[in-house]
């Protein structure tokens, strides 16, 4: 298939081009990285919960701190915001490596590493989604980022297979070494970018209250505070598959760490369908944001009450092509539809929400495995996305003061940007 084709039109460009390229090499170290960071703690301290502490300490800057990073993006040219946070993250990286290397056998320290590059994920991150938006033109950004969730999902199967074949060799400060190295990839790509062929947006004025400012966009714009609210309950309780996944196969499906690792297979084959899906697509609407969450929620529901590892791995694939286009469709409303000065704010305001959703979903997914069973768990989870899913098309009607039915066509006033 040509670049010149629909599902690829965003590979025209030259700058996206190297910034896709860069993407893949940075996925892949930081997944690396990802792995042996959790090989580590359980190696130190042999507790799954030590493990997903270091989540939180990622995860919780964001929460706090998210909405600043915004108005930072918003305010500050993307160019040196992300090549500073790119370098900040190297250094992490180098600094976790030398942590290993001197046989440190606390985990405070690593602790302290994912505290820190949490910090810097919430103040660089809405930089590099604005910076993101304009390496094309608005009418590619959809598929942008419909490739950009391709090479996210190929990026994560690359760099565990590739750390779990290295680890052995390598060690963990190996992989670490490696991830810091990647960084200076996506660096040279972006100074390598030709500044003409940037599509700059607005930026936001400088003055003071610009995260209040922000706060008070999204809570004044109806319409979005419905697709983020679809979204959280989305990702809360129709997304965290590794905790149910990894239940069913310890459980009903008697499946083992063996079955576990075929489900996450699958599940990542899936994320890369539902990535070609959106990115085929000329448009990402609202009405198959709606439909997307609806279909999803209901394929969970069915997942739950599948009786062999075949049939639930063959469930997961549709599931985690939905949760691919979904994310992908209300990334691409939220920026488009928003103005330009404001878009580092909206970007921070769904990376809240996704942290938000990923902090609450896992334990309250994972208490209702152990207290009622995971295939119990997985019906509450799809049947709460559904109702979220028609409460969100009831609402959206009620904005545009139009029927239910005409609800599911809604176009935001941006939609064929």
């Amino acid at each position: 298939m040509s670049l010149s084709s629909s599902t690829f039109r965003a590979l025209r460009h030259h700058n996206y081009r190297l910034w896709a390229g860069a993407d893949l090499v940075s996925v892949t170290g930081t997944w690396m990285q990802v792995l042996g960071v959790n090989w580590l703690i359980l190696t130190l301290t042999g507790s799954a919960t030590s493990v997903g502490l270091s989540l939180v300490m990622q995860a919780l800057p964001t929460l706090l701190l998210g909405m600043w990073g915004g108005a930072l993006a918003d305010r500050l040219p993307s160019r040196p915001v992300v090549i500073a946070a790119q370098l900040a993250q190297a250094a992490l990286a180098a600094v976790l490596a030398l942590i290993t290397m001197s046989g440190v056998e606390s985990v405070l320290p690593i602790y302290g590493v994912a505290l820190a590059g949490g910090v810097i994920t919430a103040l660089g991150g809405p930089a590099l989604g604005r910076f993101g938006a304009e390496v094309v033109p608005p009418a590619d950004l959809p598929n942008a980022m419909a490739l950009g969730s391709i090479l996210s999902s190929a990026g994560r199967i690359l760099g565990m297979s590739l750390a779990g074949a290295l680890l052995p060799f390598t060690g963990n400060h190996g992989l670490f070494v490696i991830n810091a190295a990647s960084f200076f990839v996506v660096v040279a790509a972006v100074l390598a970018m030709r500044r003409a062929e940037f599509h700059r947006l607005a930026p936001a004025e400088r003055q003071r209250g610009s995260v209040r400012e922000g706060l008070e966009y999204v809570l004044r714009t109806p319409w979005l505070l419905v697709v983020l609210a679809l979204w959280f309950v989305s990702g809360s309780m129709g997304r965290n598959y590794q905790v149910t996944m990894a239940a069913m196969s310890a459980g009903p499906l008697e499946a083992g760490a063996g079955g576990y690792g075929l489900l996450s297979t699958a599940f990542a084959v899936g994320t890369v369908l539902g990535g070609f899906l959106a990115a085929a697509r000329p448009h990402l609407t609202i009405r198959l944001l709606l439909v997307t969450a609806f279909a999803t929620g209901v394929a969970q529901a069915v997942s739950g009450l599948m009786p062999e590892l075949w049939t639930f791995g063959a469930v997961l694939l549709p599931i985690a092509a939905g949760a691919v286009a979904l994310d992908t469709t209300v990334s691409a409303r939220a920026q488009l539809d928003s103005p330009e000065p404001m878009r580092g704010r909206v970007i921070a305001a769904l990376s809240i929400v996704s942290a938000g959703s990923g902090a609450l979903g896992g334990p309250l997914l994972g208490w209702l495995s152990d207290a009622l069973g995971p295939r119990v768990a997985l019906e509450i989870g799809g049947v709460s996305c559904v109702a979220a899913a028609l409460l969100a098309a009831a609402g959206l009607a009620r904005l545009s003061g139009r029927t239910f039915r005409q609800a599911v066509r809604l176009r935001p006033r941006l939609e064929n940007a």
